[in-house]
């Protein structure tokens, strides 16, 4: 009787021993089959597209404990190239073609420039928005949340800046359209786009250039 209990023990153990290491294994290999489909998705959906959106935005001040607000209307095209609409609470845009980065105050007919690159470096602003293909080439990826509606993955810049820890992005799982991003950084501040009305189309390359109107206040970003 000792024999065979030890031989029945030896066995659950040896059982027990396989499952722990068979299931997590599986587990990891399940998830890297979803991360690699949803970033295959999104790749189709975006690569190479313009589109518009809908936005609302808020911004969190962690060490003040500020939430702010604002929405707009945002075109994005590919390689680089953004126009940030805002509507409310006040008028502004900031514009890029990829290369020159133009915010526009109206109300106080102020126009900043700079290099859009030191703008948008890590990620700053969706850039990734306007060419899909940063995301695999700028970040490490790692799978989040997986429900019926969407799949949400972390991506962490390769090369981090104080500006940007991490983001992370909601993927509608019917159409594989990008409807949430959340950007965190070093000091807990967030700052989350919720998208909607998102319209895949050909947008004027003209609408991604700036010219500063007559008169206003031009001051040039470091």
């Amino acid at each position: 009787m000792k024999f065979l209990f030890h031989r029945i023990s030896l066995t659950l153990f040896s059982i027990i021993v396989c499952w722990c290491i068979i299931f997590p294994t599986s587990s990891a290999i399940g998830n890297e089959m979803i991360k690699e489909d949803i970033l295959n998705a999104i790749e189709k959906k975006y690569a190479g597209k313009s589109f518009e959106a809908d936005f609302k935005q808020i911004s969190k001040l962690a060490a003040l404990d500020i939430t702010e607000e604002a929405s707009g209307r945002a075109s994005f095209s590919h390689p680089g190239k953004m126009r940030w609409k805002y509507m409310a609470p006040e008028h502004h845009e900031i514009i890029t073609n990829g290369k020159s980065l133009w915010i526009f105050r109206p109300q106080e007919n102020q126009v900043m420039q700079g290099d859009a690159s030191s703008f948008f470096k890590a990620g700053a602003g969706g850039a990734f928005l306007s060419d899909i293909s940063l995301v695999r080439k700028n970040y490490t990826i790692r799978l989040k949340d997986v429900t019926a509606d969407y799949v949400e993955i972390d991506l962490v810049a390769k090369k981090q800046t104080p500006d940007i820890s991490l983001i992370v992005i909601r993927i509608s799982q019917k159409n594989s359209e990008i409807q949430r991003v959340v950007t965190y950084n070093v000091y807990d501040d967030t700052t989350l786009f919720e998208f909607s009305n998102i319209q895949f189309k050909k947008i004027d390359p003209g609408i991604f250039e700036f010219k500063a109107p007559k008169g206003s206040n031009v001051i040039d970003m470091d």
